[in-house]
């Protein structure tokens, strides 16, 4: 006979149960068993909370009665059963397998039993007692019970003996009374955690003589390691059960559902170990399940005194409720032990009730005094309008969650507040304004479904200025000029409170504008005492927007190179800033100086600033950083950085929400993937959609400027040629034909030269250095490049020399690589080998670092230095006359670093660099760093490093 307490095992919700950490009881249980058998009856009452285990446990002692030939009648009560008169005792005694005979006595006395209870004086309120009739009904019904005993030991088993009706508890403490010297034994299940619903009853029982307690408690770690190696491997289970233990805190029916999950899907589901929490609040009692959703509905504001408040039971039942929570495994603290029971709990709610119960908590937590960010997140979740107190609450919340960065949470409370003050209005509208200024910081996409109602609110008057003026730049970005333009108009005609900030704000977006959407600038300037008053605003409103109209301006009328200080100044001087009006502008518009003045440190302020903590965090912020980043790559020939940066600017935000801006990623990748030689991907990049409102901005140059050179390096010269001369028509129509946007006249003389048209290319060069503003490095030397490769042999050398060294100063190390090779070039059809192989030398140097591919084929077909002796001064040898710092300076100087990078990079002064420089030039023999060999590249890494370690 197998005993219990084995590795039997039944199904419960389908998968096999042990008896975990219940042996030592099953042991008890089939002892007294034993001991009834010998007409020493017992009855045992089986603690425990619920998911506990008791349940199975008494099945497992019902087998093993059954097994031993015993008569087994079991029975489980229900709360929706508790009203019907001996229904569980009748649900007992149905279920005994016995002779006809005794059926029909028993199903008699029942009937009988069922009729005299309905006029039991009892059931109306009366005091709970019994008539005699009813009396001696239920004596015969115990009698019958013993006689059942008479021939084999009866086990009764009765499980969640609380929902059981009064005249069965009646009968059953009849029975108990006189089972002490009867081979019967009474089994039942209780849950000490709930309200004791017939407390006399539960006195009674145990008073019995031959009555006693047993109580189960959850499993422990050991316990959950033990039931989840009876499914699977050890180890597993090892490293799951501190995991399951935290969530189901050793309760069986959630453990089931958790390791069903865990098969399933690896993680908790709501399906699973959801339902099982609702098969759990099910067993309670209604207050316990109305704490439950009191709890849920809190969440973190959660206290008993609030849980009471909501749920209208008192300081004592609100604890108990917890209490019995807690023994369940649901509850810890004031919180769900996960945050998916949480939301089954949650989501069983209809909704009318979830909404109501949901708004009676954040109206409690606004009487209180609770922080605004509480209180909204139940607003929130209500998702419907509370009164006029709840939009000032969403509102205050919307801006501290801001301010804490949690965007989400800021945007969430805009639309309940959106949702509460739906009436059109000037309220509405302010509060959809800032809703579209959180959501741009997210994904400007998100946005764009609210600008057609802004944009009708400022028709009517409902949208003051400063929100109208932020919602043009919202609508030129996304490439709704039309609109955009007549608001402009608009607010161009309104009279602006003169020192007001309106006034401000529109001064510096007409600059902003003439810079980004020139085609919407305003023709001819701003009286100066138009322009003092404006700059008197802005300076009371807000510091940063003078920055903005101050660069911008420089900007568009090319002098980028005056105002360099002052865009590291507004670099250096940018902190966290909490108005998300024009959060990005004054930033992007420094570095948009750096690069129009081609300063090479441009990328490493762009580094600096994608490092820094952002408060609130914001992805279109991180784009726009990622794509002046690839905007910086481009300019030092770090093509294999720029395609990184670039994509990383539209992995931030998608294409989409880029809107016309897109023409700035996308260029770059456009143009790095070109230089790469990368054709199959520029041709991906070049059939992405693109809004067509985009070539009426800057923006649109970039692409078309890009996508001339992609047609350039293709062969398909006319197309490259309508591209950059459409460059320039724009430019020029914009009036914002200046350096620092795209070398449209260089580009297209490049075109020329290809044609075949000398002249032409001729004119466009001379025309790039007479332009006025034309006095930075790159733009000189793009045009004495194209001069160079458009006229005599003889003169190449000198305009090609003067042009390297300009690109050295930029650090732009593709450009490098293509003048070296039209040096090496031009001196073969000099005659000169030896100098052209060292240029052609240096330029397949260059071609690694910068990755440009298709440049790499064309030196291929270059002499290689090592067929000749090398000449004085440019031997391995002469480097070993060199100091360790001045080969650590010559070999940056080889690698096409600048003077002051090299300082930087070595921790020395600018003048320090060159006289090293200088002394190196005359050790080895050579006039310049271009004829630097190449070799003190090589032989420079081990002296940089050496050189570091010292210096560490």
């Amino acid at each position: 006979m197998p005993t219990v307490g084995t590795c039997r095992t039944s199904r419960t919700g389908g998968w096999p149960v042990e008896l975990v950490e219940r042996a030592e009881q099953a042991m008890h249980l089939k002892q007294l068993m034993t001991e009834c058998a010998a007409k020493r009856g017992r009855v045992v009452l089986l603690d425990g909370a619920s998911g506990s285990g008791k349940t199975e446990l008494l099945h497992r002692v019902a087998e093993h009665a059954a097994y031993g030939g015993g008569l087994v009648l079991r029975a489980a009560c229900a709360r929706a059963e508790r009203a019907l008169p001996f229904g569980v005792l009748g649900q007992l005694l149905r279920s005994a397998p016995i002779a006809d005979e005794q059926s029909r006595e028993i199903h008699g006395l029942l009937h009988r039993a069922v009729t005299e209870a309905a006029v039991d004086p009892s059931e109306a309120g009366r005091p709970p007692t019994i008539g005699v009739e009813l009396a001696h009904t239920l004596h015969e019904v115990a009698q019958a019970v013993l006689r059942l005993a008479e021939d084999n030991p009866v086990f009764l088993g009765i499980d969640d003996i609380r929902h059981a009706d009064r005249h069965s508890l009646d009968c059953l403490l009849y029975l108990a009374r006189r089972i002490g010297s009867a081979r019967i034994m009474l089994v039942l299940t209780d849950d000490p955690e709930l309200p004791d619903s017939s407390p006399m009853f539960r006195t009674e029982l145990l008073d019995q003589p031959h009555a006693q307690r047993m109580s189960l408690t959850p499993l422990t770690e050991a316990g959950v390691v033990s039931f989840l190696a009876a499914h699977i491997d050890r180890p597993t289970a090892e490293r799951l059960a501190p995991e399951f233990q935290a969530v189901a805190d050793g309760n069986l029916l959630l453990l089931h559902a958790l390791l069903e999950d865990h098969r399933a899907t690896g993680g908790v589901r709501p399906g699973g170990y959801g339902r099982a929490v609702l098969r759990q609040l099910s067993r309670v009692d209604p207050p316990v399940a109305a704490a439950a959703r009191a709890l849920a509905v809190l969440d973190k504001a959660a206290t008993p005194e609030r849980i009471a408040r909501l749920t209208g039971a008192d300081a004592a039942r609100t604890e108990a409720a917890l209490r019995t929570l807690t023994a369940c495994g649901l509850v810890s603290g004031l919180s769900f032990r996960h945050e998916v029971a949480r939301r089954a709990v949650l989501d069983e709610l209809p909704a009318g009730g979830r909404t109501a119960l949901t708004v009676k908590a954040a109206e409690l937590l606004y009487e209180q005094g609770s922080p605004a960010p509480e209180t909204a997140r139940l607003l929130v979740e209500a998702g419907a309008p509370a009164g006029e107190w709840s939009v000032d609450v969403l509102l205050e919340a919307a801006e501290q969650e801001l301010i804490a960065g949690r965007t989400h949470r800021a945007t969430a409370a805009l639309e309940a507040a959106l949702v509460a003050r739906a009436e059109p209005g000037a309220q509405h509208a302010a509060i959809e304004a800032r809703l579209v200024q959180v959501r741009r910081l997210s994904d400007p996409a998100t946005a764009e479904h609210h600008l057609a109602a802004l944009a009708d609110a400022a028709r009517s008057g409902h949208l003051d200025p400063v929100n109208t003026i932020d919602l043009i730049r919202q609508l030129l970005w996304q490439g709704r000029t039309a609109d955009a333009g007549e608001l402009l108009e608009r607010l161009r005609g309104t009279e602006l409170e003169p020192h007001g900030k309106a006034a401000a704000l529109l001064h510096d977006t007409e600059q902003w504008i003439a810079w980004t959407h020139p085609t919407l600038a305003k023709r001819g300037r701003r009286p100066q005492e138009a322009a003092r008053t404006a700059d008197v605003a802005a300076r009371r409103t807000d510091p940063w927007r003078r920055p903005t109209a101050l660069l911008a301006d420089a900007l568009v009328n090319g002098r980028a190179h005056q105002v360099v200080e002052r865009a590291e100044q507004v670099l250096r001087d940018r902190g966290p800033s909490y108005d998300i009006t024009w959060p990005e502008e004054p930033a992007l518009l420094a570095l948009g100086v750096l690069l129009a003045a081609d300063r090479p440190d441009a990328s490493a302020w762009c580094d600096r600033l994608l490092g820094e903590g952002h408060t609130p965090y914001s992805p279109t912020w991180m784009a726009l950083l990622s794509s002046a980043r690839a905007q910086a790559a481009v300019g030092l020939g770090d093509l294999t950085g720029a395609v990184d940066h670039a994509q990383l600017a539209t992995d931030h935000i998608t294409p989409n929400a880029w809107g016309v801006a897109i023409g700035v990623p996308l260029g770059s990748l456009v143009l790095a993937t070109t230089r790469m030689g990368h054709y199959d991907e520029t041709e991906a990049y070049l059939t992405r959609a693109v809004p067509q409102a985009m070539f009426q901005t800057r923006y649109g140059l970039y692409y078309l400027h890009a996508r001339g050179q992609f047609h350039l390096a293709t062969g398909h010269h006319h197309a490259a040629l309508a591209d950059f001369l459409a460059c320039g028509e724009r430019m020029r129509e914009w009036g914002i034909d200046v350096p620092g946007i795209v070398p449209w006249r260089t580009s297209a003389a490049e075109a020329w030269l290809e044609l075949g048209n000398r002249e032409q290319a001729g004119r466009l060069a001379y025309d790039q250095l007479g332009r006025p503003g034309t006095n930075g490095a790159r733009p000189r030397a793009l045009a004495l490049r194209v001069l160079a490769a458009g006229g005599p042999v003889g003169r190449r050398p000198q305009m090609l020399t003067e042009a390297l060294d300009l690109f050295e100063q930029v650090g732009d190390r593709y450009e490098q690589t293509r003048v070296l090779a039209d040096l090496s070039n031009a001196y073969y059809e000099l005659g000169d080998s030896r100098r052209a192989r060292t240029h052609a030398r240096r330029a397949r140097h260059l071609v690694g670092m910068c990755g440009a591919a298709p440049l790499g084929e064309v030196l291929l077909s270059f002499g290689d230095e090592s067929d000749e002796p090398a000449g004085p001064g440019t031997g391995n040898s002469d480097g070993a006359l060199l100091t360790g710092s001045e080969r650590r300076v010559a070999a940056l100087a080889v690698g096409g670093y600048t003077n002051r990078e090299i300082a930087t990079k070595l921790f020395i002064t600018p003048s320090t660099v060159e006289q090293h420089l200088t002394r190196v030039y005359r050790k080895l023999g050579v006039r310049c760093r271009k004829d630097l060999p190449v070799e003190l590249t090589v032989g420079g890494a081990e002296a940089l490093q050496v050189g570091a370690e010292q210096d560490a």
